[in-house]
């Protein structure tokens, strides 16, 4: 267990070394999550709680934002074929058929 453990973590430490300049959208994520838990633990003065608030609202506009493209770059799905309502005879041929 701790063998796969290690394995993992030095998997993981050589990839951060090849794309350690790189910021992925999961890391934004990520810091806007510790941004969220550090105010709620009492970690940030008062006086600077405005530049950790501000810092966070740009984190959220731009997850947002990327999220949005993300949605209108996936198709739509297809419509479903419309249904219609069961009445006594569909019902009957339905049955008599199965």
């Amino acid at each position: 267990m701790t063998d796969t453990v290690q394995d993992t973590q030095e998997q993981s430490q050589a990839q951060a070394g090849e794309n350690s300049n790189e910021l992925t959208i999961n890391d934004l994520n990520a810091m806007k999550i510790i941004i969220d838990i550090a105010s709620s633990r009492g970690a940030f003065k008062p006086n600077e709680m405005v530049a950790v608030g501000q810092t966070y609202t740009k984190l959220t506009t731009s997850l947002d934002a990327v999220a949005a493209q993300q949605a209108a770059q996936q198709p739509a799905p297809a419509p479903a074929a419309p249904q219609q309502p069961a009445t006594a005879g569909t019902v009957a041929s339905a049955l008599a058929g199965a």
